[in-house]
């Protein structure tokens, strides 16, 4: 396909080239749309630059700015608006019609995304002339959905540019149904077009849709309304899209995060996709926002044009300062998707530590597990702990198939797309059978010096129960005066706030200090699990005046298993080294 100098194209020249300063994903979007003008014609796709002009020259010909430092001036879209638009209305598929059906738009706080998906809607109803042409802004309840489309009505109620007082509402082009913030509906009365907002509980006959916009995607605690209308679409005929708006989501906002990493999979060439776009602007690793300006345009298209870079600074100076409000600046200014506000621990530390453990490489180091069972329909964890100089831990994760779309909204756990990405496996069972989780211990004996078990004694005899199943020999300790056993020993490990000193016995604070020292260290490794991660962002520690600390289960924002369990292994590891570790007694003559 021959190059285009389109502004669409120029855009992703400027970007490739590092004239315009972007993120990596924005780089990649950017790579995929000048490749796709190279190869894309062998898939049957086909650049409109005429067509990405039109939509592209409709904002600022049509629509004024409603508010900001530039109210009243016309809608010019922003580079990153101007591409997205282009990108949207310029591809087209082997049959003429509009390639790009599923559209991800991911930037920091402010960056006009709004507005721009409400002059989408107004588009696809006025400009596009297509008849009876629906357009829904959408959202989980009436007041979300209605934050977009009070954007498109007052945009309809604001002078069109060049055209004195005249408005697209006054010169009869199209009609808003209530007044004021309580508008309901804007029809274009000559295509018999409209454009309305729907909540989630809103019944809707037999809706037609052309474009479904939803905005605040991370705020979204349920799929229901993103798949509702998706099989909508799915019915239509024509070139019907939906187009999603986002912050980027921490890692508990488990429904923003799903749609993230697929659409940065299509964007990094993983999954291909030729109807997904994605314009995803976050900094890059190894970017320091806290202390280097220049990386903010990264993840701040729109900064110093529509979003004051005052209002930057006084965000991170006030999170330089106070903990409690860093996490949250990182995400929603500079698209680090870190944890919630109230993380377990230094949240950079955590992440310093994630990486790869190999089983394999492991041979030959003593290993320590611990296992915390579940309810038999719940979630059930084993975490190994290898010793050595640094610590390397690994989880493994059963749950069952009983109810699991059920469990994964309740939970806020994909746990059908984490077994597809092996983190997890779903037993085929109602409930979780311990004989697969004893099978795991097996195998773990065979290939490993595994010390011993820790577990939390509740729901201790199901286990013992598969482990007879599998032929796995086990002993329980219970005290330096009692004789050992044969087999694996199993070694009770107390949950809560007590601590315990007697005997071998381990605690819940003790391995916690151990752990948390290895974390701020960084002599432990923990495996990269998006489990994990999960695990670890909706922990909620309990202290006392002693400063020893605790997980709050009945606190905890979710599913904390696995988490617990890394605790457990690490607690059990390090006690045994440090027990082991010579002691020297120093005589003076």
């Amino acid at each position: 396909m021959p190059t285009s100098t389109d502004r669409t194209t120029q855009y992703a020249h400027d970007v490739v080239s590092g004239r315009i300063v972007a993120g990596h994903l924005v780089r990649l979007a950017a790579q995929r749309h000048l490749q796709d003008l190279d190869a894309a014609g062998a898939r049957g796709l086909t650049w409109d630059a005429a067509e990405a002009e039109k939509a592209i020259g409709f904002f600022p010909a049509c629509l004024s700015i409603t508010e900001g430092a530039k109210v009243g001036q016309p809608f010019t879209l922003l580079p990153w608006h101007l591409f997205t638009v282009g990108s949207i209305y310029g591809w087209k598929d082997a049959n003429g019609l509009r390639r790009f059906r599923f559209i991800w738009l991911e930037t920091g706080k402010g960056q006009a995304k709004s507005p721009l998906m409400a002059g989408i809607g107004i588009y696809e109803i006025v400009g596009r002339k297509r008849q009876r042409a629906e357009a829904y802004a959408i959202g989980e309840d009436r007041k979300t959905a209605n934050v977009m489309f009070r954007d498109a009505a007052a945009m309809c109620r604001a002078p069109i540019p060049g055209c004195g007082e005249d408005t697209l509402e006054s010169t009869g082009r199209v009609i808003i149904r209530g007044f004021g913030d309580n508008a309901w509906k804007i029809e274009h009365p000559k295509s018999g077009s409209k454009f309305e907002p729907v909540a989630n509980s809103d019944a809707i006959s037999g809706p037609k849709p052309a474009v479904v916009l939803a905005d605040e995607i991370h705020e979204m605690k349920t799929n229901k309304a993103i798949s509702i209308w998706r099989a909508a679409i799915a019915k239509m005929s024509g070139d019907p899209m939906m187009v999603l708006g986002t912050n980027t989501p921490s890692v508990d906002q488990q429904v923003g995060t799903s749609y993230s990493e697929f659409f940065q999979k299509v964007l990094r060439g993983e999954f291909t996709d030729d109807s997904a776009f994605a314009y995803i602007a976050r900094t890059d690793k190894g970017d320091d926002p806290f202390n280097d300006e220049s990386c903010w345009i990264k993840s701040l298209p729109a900064l110093g044009v529509t979003y004051p870079i005052e209002n930057v600074r006084k965000e991170v100076e006030t999170s330089r300062h106070m903990i409690s409000t860093a996490l949250t600046t990182k995400r929603l200014y500079f698209g680090i998707p870190v944890g919630t506000a109230g993380f377990w621990i230094n949240e950079q530390s955590w992440m310093a530590i994630q990486g790869e453990v190999d089983e394999e490489e492991m041979r030959g180091r003593r290993l320590h597990l611990a296992l915390d069972l579940s309810q038999k329909n719940d979630l059930t964890a084993l975490s190994g702990c290898w010793e050595g100089e640094t610590l390397a831990v690994k989880t493994w994760y059963w749950t069952s198939g009983e109810r699991v779309a059920e469990r994964s909204t309740a939970d806020q756990i994909p746990y059908r797309e984490l077994e597809a990405s092996g983190d997890i496996a779903i037993c085929p069972s109602p409930t979780i059978e311990y004989d697969f989780v004893a099978e795991q211990v097996r195998n773990l004996c065979a290939r490993h010096d595994v010390a011993q078990i820790v577990v939390d004694p509740a729901h201790l005899e199901d286990f013992l129960k598969g482990c007879r199943a599998v032929g796995l020999d086990v002993w329980r300790y219970e005290g330096e005066d009692k004789p050992a056993g044969v087999g694996l020993k199993i070694v009770n490990h107390a949950q809560g706030s007590k601590v315990l000193f007697q005997g071998k016995q381990l605690c819940m604070p003790v391995s916690i200090r151990h752990f948390e020292d290895h974390i701020l260290k960084g002599t432990v490794t923990v495996a990269r699990s998006r489990l994990t991660d999960i695990c670890a962002s909706n922990a909620v520690l309990g202290t006392d005046a002693q400063k020893n600390k605790w997980f709050e289960k009945n606190k905890s924002r979710g599913r904390i298993d696995g988490l617990v369990t890394i605790a457990m292994a690490v607690g059990a590891a390090t006690s045994e080294m440090e027990a082991a570790e010579p002691e020297y007694q120093v005589h003076i003559i």
